[in-house]
């Protein structure tokens, strides 16, 4: 069998318009689709470098505005008009909704509370023995790991190593906060750095694989539901009883009730989520501002809560543990992406956390308007009305 052509490449200037119009034209040769829409782009290919190989147009997805939703929170403060980028009708109307609800009751509060991205490299032994004393070592010696590791990144920082001990190997985390970047690249060569000293250092040159998949990139896992991975963010308001009523037509008794039925829901079904929907919202924001989309798997993992207070009032909750979204590298510094922070306020040195409470306030709208419309009956009428059901 004769081997199939090669995707055409020029080693001297690969992101050109020139290429881009080569490989069009070689896949439609191929394959006699048309690719009229993903010619049509405003951006310079060269700027993609770094993002993608082989350019050969844009995928152009709707973008909406939902809001605006008032946040009082240690670094997003205000109102906000949030840019969405999704095909599921319905989604930005019931999101407004639930922002409307939450800025009637007196606005939602965010707050950043644990910063770590992790590398995990595993290291093997003879014994657990050994694999134990070497954890000793590591805590003994971890002022000059740290040194080591940190050669490598300006904005990282190597804040803990934890230890889980299974037969003859020592699995670890390494720690980071990475300022304004997600970090599973910064992190990836800054353990590479300490390992290597390790090896180097330790009197048996203990032999290591940089992951041993309990840093579980791009995968829900439980560790990180208790230990965190990237940011772990709180969004919380108190939704009126009188909004509950008017605008959501929903009681606040009947909501508690709801709560504690979907919560053993979502307990059989073993859901990384116990509310209504994380990952909507999260994937909306992450495709709008440049995040890596994969990471929408650890970062939809979360925890909901709601106390019915004696005034009638709700106390509502969500926690994202694993939230990992970015200011800075990646797809951040892409034009249309880059315009999307800016209408966040999310460009520029030290705006990462912002940006995080932003998209922990708008999960919790999402939360808000889609358990309203399960219990008040709205859920399949408003997609009849405005989604692909029409």
């Amino acid at each position: 069998m004769a081997r199939a052509e090669s995707i055409p490449r020029d080693k001297d200037n690969n992101y050109s318009e020139e290429q881009a119009r080569r490989r069009r034209t070689f896949i439609t040769e191929k394959t006699g689709a048309e690719l009229p829409s993903l010619a049509s782009y405003s951006i310079d290919p060269q700027v993609t470098q770094g993002n993608i190989e082989n350019f050969i147009g844009c995928v152009q997805m709707p973008l909406g505005l939902a809001g605006p939703i008032h946040i009082t929170g240690e670094h997003a403060r205000g109102d906000f008009y949030i840019p969405m980028a999704t095909t599921e009708g319905t989604l930005l109307a019931s999101y407004s909704r639930g922002m409307r609800a939450i800025s009637e009751s007196g606005g939602v509060k965010t707050t950043v509370v644990k910063h770590s991205m992790q590398r995990a490299p595993v290291f093997l032994f003879a014994d657990a023995m050994q694999a134990r004393e070497f954890g000793a070592w590591l805590v003994s010696r971890f002022d000059a790991i740290k040194a080591a590791a940190e050669t490598t990144t300006r904005s990282g920082k190597l804040f803990e190593i934890e230890q889980y001990p299974v037969a003859n190997m020592l699995y670890t985390r390494f720690c980071y906060t990475t300022g304004d970047a997600a970090g599973q690249n910064m992190t990836s060569k800054a353990t590479f750095a300490a390992c290597e000293w390790i090896k180097a250092n330790h009197p048996d040159q203990p032999r290591y694989i940089l992951s041993g998949a309990i840093d579980t990139d791009k995968k829900h896992s439980a560790m990180n539901m208790i230990q965190t991975r990237g940011k772990r963010v709180i969004a919380e308001f108190t939704l009126k009883r009188e909004v509950a009523r008017d605008l959501l037509r929903i009681d606040t008794a009947q909501l508690y009730r709801y709560r504690q039925i979907a919560a053993v829901g979502a307990l059989q079904a073993g859901s990384a989520y116990s509310g209504a929907h994380a990952a909507n919202g999260i994937a909306a924001l992450f495709i709008a501002t440049g995040q890596d989309a994969a990471n929408v798997a650890e970062s939809h993992g979360g925890i909901t809560y709601g106390q019915l207070l004696e005034n009638g009032d709700y106390y509502w909750s969500v926690t994202l543990p694993a939230l990992i979204c970015a200011t800075h590298g990646g797809g951040t510094g892409l034009p249309s992406q880059r315009e999307c922070l800016q209408i966040l306020g999310c460009v520029g040195t030290g705006k990462a956390d912002k940006l995080a409470e932003i998209i922990a306030a708008v999960v919790l709208a999402g939360d808000v308007s889609l358990t309203s419309a399960v219990l008040a009956g709205d859920w399949v009428s408003s997609h009849d009305a405005l989604g692909r059901n029409r």
